[in-house]
């Protein structure tokens, strides 16, 4: 795991400068604790921060083929190198270290374009091709790794793993994004392809990039995979596939555990991550270090699940406490997410990963586990909403269902039978803008509410839901599967793998999910969806895989979800920061967002009319990372 940087020229053969490269490089150094390098030729520099995994003393990058024709720059894992090495060996490749990236490099000169298809693993890598006269980047099938780029105003294509090493360049601030501030309004993440700056992109997952020297304009990247939810051959029933399931979890799992360093494991005291550990304890001679975050509020705690787990397997259990005084973290949070991000759960992760790293420089999590089979609790109330979308016309629907849910008052300490707005509202659209509208942390009417006339006039009618209509392009058929490949474009790759990226790549950690080995997802997606979501419950088909292995009080325990006892903390200890008049200053200081309104949003939460928790969350990030650029 490591940190890539690199200035490409795009129009002829200047060499750049060796300070800017270096300046790019530090701004990644949490990434690469273990070690710097770089290299310079004409045209072309790469940069790269490394964090040592495997091939401890031969791995250093960036590295050339035999002839220094070809240079890359990689970060990640690739777990199937020991294979692809000895087919490169039997092809005549000689190679100089026992290192993965060496393996890309190799694969790239025999197979092109062609070589992400072989690789399994989480990579996001550029390679230098003088031959070819062109710089390929490429991003693994989930996203798990990110790569940014941009178009530099002087003619050079900058690409870095996060935003600091691309905007480290400049000599003064760029401008924010008002398409990626509605889009973070709505989500609390800015979501691929847009970053906070307009002119810098995020390669999407599952992307390449081909960018040849003299061209008038960076290309549009190009998908080279997406799982196809189609049912062909699936086993004979659901027992054999829940048999099947866990082995090839086990493989998955066994295969994450190649490292030269220790390997330790998130343990939440929930299902995926249980299923990890326990898996993992298979595998590993001396008893695998498991790390868990706690909370006093015994509704968001599963400490005492985790702890079940850890005894049951023989796992070394370490837990930590996350109070309302760890708040002070925000500015930590903001500089090393690079634009604003506002899921809450991102304080535990920070606090989990900086847990860990005492412990071990690799860690594996349960992270895929509800995206690949059905575990969110929006999945079963969206898929009835779809049930009847078939049954009653587009027309006659919005006027039984999407009129009142305009008007229906947001009861959110009402009986559960009484919140029904968003129901009604999501039955008044389609499956897409319903899908949106579970995953909103705003509404459209409340964050419209909060802008000012000018944000109004730059956003130009732009709203979320045209993002969200791009993911939804070739949507599988079945409305499960539908909302499945939409959490793995947006919700997953924005949102979950960005947060623990970033927070464990500050503490100089890997961690690796095995949920998310592509060939268990794709195996996964071609299931029949109604042994993922079988009779109302989420993850159906490995709670029946994990029975001879979990104990039954993890198996069927209801979902909590690694959250922060937000609306508590908000209203009780974190109240006096709601209140300081700096936070309302910073947000207004954007020009964006109207502070009256803002300031009545508060009001209304504290005197405990509504729950805006979370986007009193996400402003506090916005503000953060607001002070980090500089506007005050």
């Amino acid at each position: 795991m490591c940190g890539i940087v690199g200035l490409f020229d795009l129009n002829g053969t200047r060499r750049p400068d060796p300070a800017r490269l270096e300046r790019l490089n530090d701004a990644q150094s949490h990434r690469g604790p273990d070690g710097a390098g770089r290299m310079i030729a004409p045209g072309v520099g790469l940069a790269h921060r490394r964090l040592a995994i495997i091939d401890l003393a031969g791995g250093d990058q960036p590295i050339s083929n035999e002839d220094g024709t070809a240079w890359l720059v990689f970060n990640g894992e690739i777990y199937n190198f020991l294979e692809l090495r000895q087919e490169l060996v039997d092809l005549g490749h000689r190679f100089k270290t026992r290192s993965d990236s060496e393996v890309i490099l190799h694969a790239w000169e025999s197979w092109g374009r062609e070589c992400v298809s072989r690789l399994s693993g989480m990579f996001a890598f550029a390679i230098w091709d003088e031959k070819a006269r062109g710089l390929f980047l490429a991003r693994d099938r989930l996203g798990m790794k990110p790569l940014y780029y941009t178009r530099h105003a002087d003619g050079w294509l900058g690409f870095a793993s996060e935003l600091g090493g691309i905007v480290a360049a400049d000599e003064m601030t760029r401008p924010w994004s008002i398409q990626a501030l509605e889009s973070y309004c709505a989500l609390g993440y800015v979501p691929d392809p847009l970053t906070i700056h307009p002119d810098v992109h995020k390669l999407p997952p599952a992307h390449h990039l081909w960018v040849p020297r003299g061209g008038t304009r960076v290309a549009e990247p190009s998908c080279y995979w997406r799982p196809r939810f189609e049912v062909e051959q699936p086993p004979r029933d659901l027992d054999a596939a829940a048999g099947e399931l866990r082995e090839r979890l086990a493989a998955a799992v066994k295969s994450h555990l190649i490292a030269d360093v220790p390997v330790a494991t998130f343990l939440s005291g929930g299902l995926d991550s249980s299923a990890v550990a326990a898996l993992m304890a298979r595998y590993t001679p001396d008893p695998p270090e498991a790390c868990t975050v706690s909370f006093a509020d015994r509704d968001h705690d599963e400490s005492h699940h985790a702890a079940l787990v850890a005894t049951r397997h023989g796992l070394r259990h370490h837990v930590e406490r996350a109070d309302p005084e760890r708040f002070d973290l925000l500015e930590s949070l903001a500089r090393h997410y690079g634009e604003p991000f506002g899921d809450p759960s991102a304080l535990p992760t920070w606090l989990v990963c900086g847990m860990a790293r005492q412990h071990a420089k690799v860690v594996l999590s349960g992270d895929g586990g509800d995206e690949n089979l059905a575990g969110y609790s929006r999945h079963r109330a969206l898929l009835a909403e779809e049930r009847l979308r078939g049954t009653v016309p587009e027309t006659l629907r919005r006027i039984l269902f999407g009129w009142p849910g305009r008007w229906y008052p947001k009861l959110d300490r009402a009986p559960r039978w009484l919140r029904a707005r968003n129901t009604l509202r999501s039955l008044g659209g389609n499956w897409i803008d319903a899908a949106l509208q579970a995953v909103e942390i705003m509404p459209i009417e409340i964050r419209q509410g909060l802008y000012t006339d000018r944000a109004r006039r730059e956003l130009q009618g732009f709203e979320t839901r045209e993002i969200w209509r791009a993911y939804a392009t070739d949507a599988p058929e079945h409305p499960l599967s539908r909302l499945q490949a939409l959490d793995l474009k947006g919700f997953l790759a924005g949102r979950v793998l960005v947060k623990v990226d970033r927070a464990s790549m500050a503490h100089g950690l890997e961690v690796r999910a095995p949920l998310l080995d592509y060939q268990l997802v794709e195996w996964l997606a071609g299931l029949p969806p109604d042994w993922k979501l079988h009779k109302g419950i989420g993850k159906y088909l490995l709670k029946q895989a994990m029975q001879p292995v979990l104990p039954e009080e993890i198996l069927w325990r209801p979902k909590q979800g690694f959250n922060l006892p937000l609306a508590a903390w908000t209203r009780g200890p974190l109240a006096g920061r709601l209140r300081d008049p700096a936070f309302v200053k910073t947000l207004a200081a954007t020009g964006w967002f109207e502070p009256g309104a803002v300031t009545r949003m508060i009001d209304r939460h504290l005197a405990g009319g509504r729950d805006f928790s979370a986007a009193l969350w996400a402003l506090w990030m916005l503000a953060a990372s607001a002070r980090q650029a500089g506007m005050r």
